[in-house]
C-alpha cells in the first residue's frame, strides 16, 4: 500500500511546521499505523535552513512527550508540490505563498492544517516566534486538535 504523504508548512520550519511533524507522528505511532504515512515539514522561506527547531519549541514538544530534536528545517521545494498528497499551511499567508509557488493542478493539495480542527476557532496557527512560552503552548494544542482531526479526515 503506498504511503499518505503529509508536508507540514509555515514559514522558517522552526516552530509550528516541525511541532505539526512530530504531533502528527505522534499520532500516528499511538494508533499504530505509522507505516501507512510519510510525513516532513518546510517553510516558505529559507531562513533557517539545515538548523534545529525553536529551542522553545523543542521544549514544549518534551514537555508533552514529543522528540523534535531530529528535524531540521528546509525550504518547501518545487519537487513537493508532486510528491506530498497533502500540502498542509499553518496560516493563510503561507497557504497563499504555497498556491502563488505551486503549478494550479497541485492546488487541491494545499489547504489550512487548521479547517481540522474547526472546534479551536480559528483558522491560522500563530506564529509564537516573537512571543513568549504561553504562544508555544498555545501552538502545541492547536496543532495537537488539527493532527487529529486530519487524522481521523484521512482515514475514514
Amino acid at each position: 500500500m503506498r504511503p499518505i504523504k503529509v508536508l507540514f508548512v509555515c514559514m522558517g520550519n522552526i516552530c509550528r511546521s516541525p511541532t505539526a511533524e512530530g504531533v502528527f507522528n505522534q499520532v500516528i505511532a499511538f494508533k499504530g499505523t505509522q507505516d501507512r504515512f510519510l510525513v516532513d515539514s518546510a517553510g516558505t522561506h529559507a531562513y533557517h535552513v539545515g538548523e534545529q527547531s525553536d529551542p522553545r519549541s523543542q521544549q514544549e514538544a518534551r514537555r508533552r512527550g514529543v522528540d523534535l530534536s531530529s528535524i531540521r528545517a528546509r525550504k518547501v521545494a518545487t519537487a513537493d508540490f508532486e510528491h506530498f498528497d497533502h500540502i498542509l499551511a499553518m496560516d493563510e499567508d503561507n497557504y497563499h505563498l504555497l498556491l502563488a509557488a505551486s503549478p494550479s493542478e497541485y492546488h487541491h493539495k494545499i489547504a489550512l492544517f487548521l479547517d481540522y480542527a474547526p472546534e479551536c476557532g480559528e483558522r491560522d496557527v500563530p506564529d509564537p516566534y516573537y512571543g513568549g512560552a504561553n504562544g508555544f503552548s498555545h501552538v502545541f494544542d492547536l496543532v495537537e486538535a488539527a493532527s487529529n482531526g486530519f487524522y481521523h479526515s484521512v482515514m475514514k
